[in-house]
């Protein structure tokens, strides 16, 4: 049965002879158009520039030749692959009137040859084939994504900036601990707010001061790593105002009652909401496919075997849950998914117990979707009091 929201083939009858079909192969310098025209047997195919003007001129000009040969082109749909370019293109073409679609690229069939030629042009012959064949309502030709606002695209922004932030305040650490362990220093603890200082009294094993170029890099870092930690203070600060400012607001309102949960913080919270729970997701399947939570399997005659995870989906999502199942089995020891894990791991072998963390980090989402999106609080779980 069709979902509403399936995204894997089209829910609308295409009518060839009325509707301009159009792939873009998007480059940084320029773009490359391609077309089925009503009418016309040749494929135009156009480059142009980073221009959304120009494409719009040159799809209305497509469609003024098909008119010309009897055809009214009563749809004009366009196609292009998620990339670089994100989905602002779909959002101002869809303003005029125009279908935009922006395709999985890891959903489109390519050739298996070891060596297969790939050209621009090559690229959108393949796109052509599998948008024309998503239009029909044909299964398994492509996978479109779902294209969001402005303001759903912009509330991403303060938790992937936040993980930026966090990566770069890892690599600064590590940077100045291997530039001290190279000198003998190794208990220095670039994290402390009195570092700075501690800094200027370091000394080397043989008693001698720190050079004056490594300490000079040093003291950049150390400013360096100041700054970033500042930066986070204000993403992390800034969320917490947004969710006291507007805690009505259905997302608001989701990462409020997901906080409840014990073990659950607000840096978690937000990142499912805004990654994985506003989405208009079917059903649990959907979920835990969307997260990469399910597994690949390699079947062919006699061969049975599971390849791990298909790490198919949002990859922040897949992270994130994997080190909240490990901090679920310390902060709810007492849950159903928690006494359901020790019972399957009962042999105590590593192999066993990283395998079915996953499973844990399944169930514990699905869980969550469930709460944050309908309220139904599991049995066992734990859930503080609302403020």
């Amino acid at each position: 049965m069709r979902q509403p929201n399936d995204l894997s083939r089209s829910l609308v009858a295409l009518d060839q002879d009325s509707t301009l079909i159009a792939v873009i192969e998007m480059g940084q310098a320029s773009w490359l158009v391609a077309g089925i025209v009503p009418g016309v047997n040749r494929h135009p195919l156009k480059k142009i520039a980073t221009d959304q003007e120009q494409l719009l001129q040159v799809l209305r000009r497509w469609a003024k030749e098909a008119e010309t040969t009897g055809r009214m082109i009563k749809r004009i749909a366009v196609a292009y692959e998620a990339g670089r370019d994100g989905f602002w293109l779909a959002r101002w073409l869809r303003a005029r009137g125009v279908e935009a679609y922006v395709i999985h690229p890891s959903s489109v069939p390519v050739s298996r040859e070891h060596r297969r030629a790939k050209t621009d042009r090559l690229d959108t012959e393949l796109l052509k084939r599998a948008f024309l064949g998503w239009l029909r309502g044909e299964p398994d030709h492509c996978s479109m994504a779902a294209i969001p606002t402005l303001t759903e695209e912009d509330a991403k922004r303060p938790g992937r900036e936040r993980e930026s932030l966090v990566g770069e305040r890892t690599r600064i650490i590590n940077r100045i601990k291997g530039a001290l362990a190279r000198l003998g220093i190794r208990n220095f603890k670039p994290i402390l707010r009195n570092a700075p200082k501690l800094l200027e009294t370091l000394g080397t094993p043989e008693g001698a001061a720190l050079p004056p170029n490594t300490l000079a890099e040093l003291r950049r870092d150390m400013a360096r790593l100041s700054f970033v930690k500042q930066q986070i203070k204000e993403v992390e600060t800034g969320r917490i105002e947004r969710l006291q400012r507007a805690p009505g607001e259905r997302g608001n309102a989701m990462v409020r009652l997901l906080t409840r949960v014990v073990g659950v913080g607000v840096e978690t919270a937000d990142m499912l909401v805004q990654e994985i729970f506003s989405r208009n997701l079917r059903d649990r399947k959907a979920v835990a496919r969307y997260a990469g939570l399910t597994g690949a399997p390699d079947e062919s005659g006699k061969k049975r075997r599971e390849r791990g995870l298909a790490k198919s989906g949002n990859a922040r999502v897949r992270r994130g849950m994997l080190q909240l199942a490990w901090g679920f089995l310390v902060h709810q020891p007492d849950s159903v998914l928690a006494k359901w894990y020790r019972a399957r791991t009962a042999d105590a072998r590593g192999v066993t117990r990283k395998t079915m963390i996953v499973a844990l980090a399944r169930k514990l989402l699905i869980v969550l979707w469930r709460l944050a999106t309908t309220g139904e609080v599991p049995e066992g779980l734990a859930i503080r009091a609302a403020a």
